[in-house]
């Protein structure tokens, strides 16, 4: 049985509002949040005195919002443009997500909608109502999905040229840039404490559950863990607030942070590790062997085997971007194949060590700049189906997987999506109408992508042709 249509969405709290906004007279301002099928998180900015009619009317966007490229233009291809007179949707707050931000000038704060017809009934083309889809399958199943994600990102020189390489930001203590791998590195960490300090009361006021904060493998990169959440749609929308986080307190200190899969020619990737246990109705871990053993339980086995048998068909979900497919190479800690294994990182799919109880898979191929919804909701919809066929997982992987493996990712973004646009998976558990739209979105974006002659080709042919 494929993915349950979400309910219709409850109404906002409007006393949240008011409380809010006697809690936090000094408030000028709000931003209220819409993220598109990237990730990019559009909006409007509104006077405080705005905020109560959001909650009690909601805000208007159209349609054509989920239907933008990284751009920001529109794609009429999608169907949501012209099909529909461009028309408004209401957007509503989403509970607890109306928090302070810390990092602006004056004092401001934000709010995450989400879309819905004008019935009420969730948008089909929200990124973060495919997401519900999908947990509501769960549910009906009486099952929950309990979720985290860590996320990777550098951050950089805010001063560049635009045809110019980014380069690591200056440290604010030391003056020099970070010029070596140092992972795990405390004095990389302390390089840049003002910024991660930043972050970390960001997410305090915020209600945003990060974890810890690691130096990763390349001068300037930083890996931020969320905690564990039964709720998988929260614990999405924690990470697009922890970007947005990240993103406001690096500028607040002079530099930029980049969640881009792969903004160094020589350097690893981001990545967007996503952690997955699901528990019964009881509130037993299926994954975990009642005996003890490290192995897990077939449930986990047939987990496996879900994501395996539909990986390429979601890689245009984890890998959105063309510069997401330069990430993809051997050695660089992404996979290659639909490969798993104990506690082994060179695998698409590892089962971590750990107490026997938390026994979960750590899913290991999306990009940074995956949107976070999309991703979570491609890989629980594989683990269900999984589980519900019965999926036979592939023998797992000791040692380098990048030596036993063959490659059979799909090498191009191009590819990917053909894989996608033709998933019946894809159609029946997130929609075939998302479907649609998703596909002719990134489609144009990567044709326009393609079409676009770089400084590289002048540079070896404008003489040599």
């Amino acid at each position: 049985m494929p993915a349950v249509a979400p309910t219709a969405s409850p109404r906002p709290d409007i006393q949240r509002a008011k409380t809010f906004l006697a809690e936090h007279p000094d408030i000028a301002t709000v931003d209220v949040l819409l993220p598109d099928l990237s990730g990019v998180v559009r909006g409007k900015r509104l006077g405080r005195e705005q905020l109560t009619s959001v909650f009690e009317q909601g805000a208007a966007f159209p349609a054509s919002v989920f239907c933008t490229d990284v751009t920001g233009d529109s794609v009429s291809a999608s169907g949501l443009v012209w099909e529909t007179g461009d028309a408004d949707y209401p957007c509503w707050p989403v509970p607890g997500t109306l928090v302070p931000v810390p990092w602006t000038g004056r004092p401001s704060a934000q709010v995450l909608l989400t879309m819905t017809e004008p019935d009420g009934t969730p948008f089909f083309a929200d990124p973060r109502v495919v997401l519900q889809r999908v947990a509501e399958g769960y549910r009906a199943r009486g099952l929950t999905p309990v979720v985290a994600l860590e996320l990777e990102f550098y951050l950089i020189d805010r001063l560049r040229d635009d045809h110019a390489p980014p380069i690591p930001a200056v440290s604010p203590v030391t003056g020099a840039r970070q010029a070596t791998t140092q992972v795990y590195g405390l004095d990389e960490l302390d390089d840049f404490e003002a910024v991660l300090d930043g972050i970390a009361n960001a997410c305090r006021l915020q209600g945003i559950p990060a974890m810890t904060a690691s130096a990763e493998y390349a001068p300037g990169q930083f890996e931020i863990n969320l905690t564990h959440e039964a709720d998988p749609v929260a614990a999405a929308d924690h990470a697009v607030l922890l970007k947005r986080a990240v993103k406001g307190v690096a500028r607040a200190n002079g530099m930029n942070a980049t969640f881009m899969a792969k903004p160094f020619s020589e350097e690893t990737g981001n990545g967007l590790h996503v952690h997955v246990s699901v528990l019964d109705a009881e509130g037993r871990n299926i994954f975990a062997d009642p005996a003890g053993a490290f192995h897990g339980t077939p449930a986990l086995a047939h987990a496996v085997g879900g994501l395996a048998s539909t990986m390429n068909e979601c890689m245009a979900l984890f890998a959105p971007t063309a510069n997401a497919y330069r990430r993809i190479r051997p050695e660089a800690y992404v996979p290659l194949s639909a490969c798993w294994g104990y506690n082994n990182r060179t695998c698409a799919f590892r089962v971590p060590a750990g107490p026997i109880e938390a026994t979960r898979i750590e899913h290991r191929v999306a990009g940074a700049d995956a949107n976070p919804y999309l991703a979570t909701a491609a890989i629980l919809a594989a683990m269900l189906h999984g589980i519900e066929t019965k999926a036979e997982a592939p023998p797992p992987v000791d040692g380098n997987a990048y030596e036993s493996q063959t490659p059979t990712v799909p090498k191009t973004w191009a590819e990917a999506l053909d894989l996608f646009q033709e998933s019946p998976f894809i159609g029946d558990w997130l929609g075939a109408d998302f479907r649609h739209v998703f596909h002719a979105v990134k489609e144009a974006e990567r044709r326009d992508f393609e079409a676009e002659v770089t400084p590289l080709e002048w540079r070896w042919y404008l003489n040599t042709a």
